[in-house]
């Protein structure tokens, strides 16, 4: 039976790994995409997500996740989260509600408490360095908040048919106290229908937010576009239109997985994505804007030594 796994950014690709490992071995969905997000959320030199994630302008990591159920369009999302390590699975938990199942701020943690969740201070001694730093340097420079904002969303398949999204930040660097992007939204930051296939974004929240896009990838895959069609013709139209009305546009990029395992991408950056599947052996891809398509190509060795002198994020 077909299964498949796609995932924003490199730093996803050993959770990648893990999560194909479950997949071949006829795990769910849910516990993959879950085992994938977790791995990304737990180490700590992946700046925008989970355990040494960036700070906001105070100084404190507030997360944001989303978990949604193809099978059911069962949801979670939890929003300015503070001290629990892995945000994904606090909404993953709070997908099983009726009601409540979106939390924000001191609810969401409390929550988390309640429910025997792992509680730790996120903010490393590096993270802490970065934003001290940081602080200094915009009150001799004049300098705006950085806007790293390089979210883990991910999309599986399992064997039996169902498909899982997922998402996990930490959010801009230097972000107002509060602020929420798109990533635990549903229709913007993921979406998913096991009929159908799932998507999920990376970028500016405040952008993706205008368009739906996860949810318009969706919609077009139902209507019987490739999920490389679906990726293409949702984002780069908006992005025009975006441009005409509003004067500006952020970094975007989407992922898509249909419900035969067939993946598309579409990005305004250049933008590293992972892919695995019953014929698909993990790997590493690079996607570029080309006119109103999407360049693909497999990571080469001067990419990656590129990539990594700008990232500092080791491979094994």
């Amino acid at each position: 039976m077909t299964w498949a796994a796609i995932s924003t950014w490199r730093m996803s690709f050993k959770g990648l790994k893990k999560a194909s490992k479950l997949l071949q071995e006829q795990q769910s969905a849910g516990d993959a995409v879950e085992q994938l997000i977790n791995d990304v959320e737990s180490f700590p030199d992946y700046h925008s997500v989970g355990y040494g994630g960036l700070p906001n302008e105070e100084g404190v990591v507030q997360m944001d996740a989303g978990y949604m159920d193809g099978d059911t369009f069962a949801q979670g999302s939890v929003a300015a989260i503070e001290n629990v390590k892995n945000a994904v699975s606090v909404a993953r938990k709070l997908s099983e509600r009726k009601t409540n199942s979106f939390l924000v701020g001191q609810g969401a943690t409390k929550f988390a408490m309640q429910n025997g969740f792992t509680m730790t201070n996120m903010l490393t001694k590096k993270a802490k360095t970065q934003w001290e730093d940081r602080i200094q340097a915009e009150k001799q420079e004049n300098l705006v908040p950085y806007d790293g904002h390089d979210t883990v969303g991910a999309v599986t398949l399992d064997q039996k048919g169902s498909m899982v999204a997922a998402t996990s930040t930490s959010g801009l660097f230097m972000k107002e106290n509060g602020r929420i992007g798109d990533s635990p939204l549903s229709g913007s930051g993921f979406y998913v229908d096991s009929s159908i296939g799932g998507a999920a974004a990376t970028g500016l929240g405040e952008d993706i937010m205008k368009g739906c896009l996860s949810y318009e990838i969706v919609n077009k895959m139902g209507e019987g576009k490739s999920p490389q069609q679906a990726c293409d013709e949702s984002l780069y139209p908006f992005i025009n239109k975006l441009k005409e009305k509003y004067g500006s546009v952020g970094a975007i990029s989407l992922i898509a997985l249909d419900q035969n395992g067939n993946f598309g991408v579409a990005t305004n950056v250049q933008f590293a994505f992972c892919v695995a599947g019953t014929n698909q052996t993990p790997t590493i891809f690079v996607a570029e804007p080309e006119g109103n398509k999407t360049h693909i190509f497999p990571f080469t060795q001067k990419w990656l030594e590129k990539f990594e002198a700008e990232t500092h994020i080791p491979l094994d």
